[in-house]
């Protein structure tokens, strides 16, 4: 094989290992306003109690027949399988809080709310079971 050949060859294979690393190259990063759409924190029900007497608007995505039982007076019951629809319902300039019975399902409904561009959603650990067990205010009935 004559030399001009054979350094054709090996410029075509460096080349196209150079094209097939740059098609591999991992995308660059999102810029940091775009990482923070769809982000939400868990706080305690102690955190979820200062924040709420600082106006925060508390959401209780558990079914009706368990807000009969017990809820925490002033907030609002939107069953996490209808949350997705009513959206409009809620604050966009307020914090919210979202709660369940034991934690669980306020994970799920935060990160709805977060994915749907609401910002300062909180999840609160333990639910209304431990903020009931802590001494918290509760009510129930109608």
């Amino acid at each position: 094989m004559r030399k001009s050949s054979l350094t054709l060859i090996l410029f075509v294979l460096f080349s196209l290992s150079l094209v097939l690393t740059a098609c591999a190259a991992p995308t660059p990063a999102a810029p940091a306003a775009a990482s923070q759409a769809g982000t939400w924190t868990e706080i305690s029900i102690q955190q979820a109690a200062e924040r709420r007497t600082a106006g925060a608007f508390m959401l209780d995505v558990r079914e009706p027949d368990e807000w009969q039982q017990i809820r925490i007076p002033g907030a609002t019951l939107i069953p996490l399988g209808e949350l997705p629809q009513r959206l409009s319902e809620l604050p966009k300039d307020q914090e919210i809080v979202v709660y369940c019975r034991s934690g669980n399902r306020s994970k799920t409904g935060a990160e709805i709310l977060a994915t749907a561009g609401f910002s300062g959603v909180t999840s609160m650990a333990g639910g209304v079971n431990q903020w009931s067990a802590a001494g918290l205010p509760v009510e129930s009935g109608n």
